[in-house]
């Protein structure tokens, strides 16, 4: 059984010039960080010209989805009939992308398939971390 999900979407980017350019990212969910999921943009569609990966909760993304949540450097919202709104915000600048409400959801019925809401304490190694904090303490 796969304990990684990666699904392309489509995110159009929010920018002063009246056409939204379309930007290929990538959603990412690995069930050994349960709690997390990152969004990934590729190199040439940063400022730096690097690839970029936000990291933030699976219960903002799906929260987002209902209602405006975040109060930290990523916020999502619903917008319109089928888009969700993810801004990221940086010491550099915010960057905001539309993405459609359908794939977002999509990709979270397939990580609640690998790890369901309210389980994901029973992904973790307690043991396992603990030991690495403590041989790094040494």
């Amino acid at each position: 059984m796969s304990i990684v999900i990666e699904q392309p979407v489509e995110a159009r980017l929010v920018a002063a010039a009246p056409r939204m350019p379309s930007i290929p990212a990538t959603l990412h969910y690995d069930r050994r960080d349960p709690f997390a999921v990152c969004m990934t943009f590729p190199a040439p569609a940063t400022l730096e010209g690097v690839e970029v990966c936000w990291t933030f909760s699976r219960e903002l993304l799906a929260a987002g989805q209902k209602s405006a949540e975040g109060q930290g450097d990523v916020r999502v919202r619903p917008y319109g009939y089928d888009r969700t709104v993810l801004e990221f915000h940086a010491p550099e600048g915010t960057a905001v992308v539309h993405v459609r409400s359908s794939e977002i959801r999509r990709f979270l019925e397939a990580t609640s398939e690998l790890v369901p809401v309210g389980l994901e304490h029973l992904q973790l190694d307690l043991d396992h971390g603990l030991a690495e904090l403590m041989r790094d303490a040494c």
